[in-house]
């Protein structure tokens, strides 16, 4: 059985590909449902679909746990920390307020992470492999904003002046990464000015590498099998740097 479980997050059988794209879509799908009941008072419905979610999160903690080679150091990576504070915040949070609901929204830190979908992607879809840094920038950007935005929402909603809901803090949140500073919300503690400088410093880091990804000639992900260099132009046959002959697989032409 762990054999099994190891080859479907693993393998690159057909079977296994279908079942991580599957995870992915049960991420996205998750986190967008967080951002929609983000602000939503807690009903009976919406505490047994949390619950629901809780299960399958658990379930999949514990088989990427059981199948991994070094369990303490698989507990040490931050997504499966992330994964551990977004259960505790799916089974809590009606207890202890909506504040900590605010915490499910790192979930989005589980997008395009792992090493083996990013390896299925490059294969499957020829957008992905043209685009790449571009996607996973964006990616990079937009969970940055959102788990910001609940940390804002958390340590200081309700005690920063204009800083009382959720949307508040996401206007917060953007404004402080954009340096665009309206004045409208600011912080007045220590605590909320440091946050502040973490939104700016890193998250002005994230736009710029977007940028760059956006705006610089697009390379192709591929390992010269004599040099190593893994970034090409898309129409190359010859590695830039050794001239080995490159057999990058393209869409054909017109």
């Amino acid at each position: 059985m762990q054999d099994r479980i190891r080859l479907l997050y693993e393998g690159r059988s057909k079977r296994a590909t279908r079942f991580r794209y599957a995870l992915l879509i049960f991420d996205a799908v998750t986190i967008l449902f967080f951002l929609a009941t983000a602000a939503m008072p807690f009903t009976p419905t919406l505490i047994a679909v949390d619950l629901c979610v809780a299960v399958l999160v658990l379930a999949d903690l514990l088989c990427r746990l059981w199948i991994a080679p070094d369990k303490l150091r698989h507990l040490r990576q931050i997504y499966v920390i992330v994964d551990i504070i977004v259960l505790f915040s799916l089974i809590a949070a009606p207890f202890m307020g909506q504040g900590l609901a605010m915490l499910r929204l790192m979930r989005a830190l589980r997008l395009v992470h792992s090493y083996h979908l990013l390896r299925d992607l490059r294969r499957d879809s020829a957008v992905f492999r043209y685009h790449e840094d571009a996607i996973v920038a964006a990616v990079n950007l937009t969970v940055f904003i959102f788990a910001m935005t609940a940390i804002v929402f958390i340590l200081r909603g309700g005690k920063e002046p204009g800083l009382e809901t959720y949307v508040d803090a996401l206007y917060y949140t953007v404004a402080t990464l954009t340096t665009t500073g309206f004045g409208d919300i600011t912080m007045t503690s220590g605590l909320g000015r440091l946050l502040s400088v973490g939104i700016m410093v890193v998250g002005v880091g994230l736009f710029l590498r977007l940028a760059k990804a956006i705006f610089t000639p697009a390379k192709v992900r591929y390992k010269c099998p004599d040099c190593g260099l893994t970034r090409h132009d898309p129409d190359a046959i010859h590695c830039k740097h050794c001239g080995h002959e490159l057999k990058i697989e393209t869409e054909g032409a017109d």
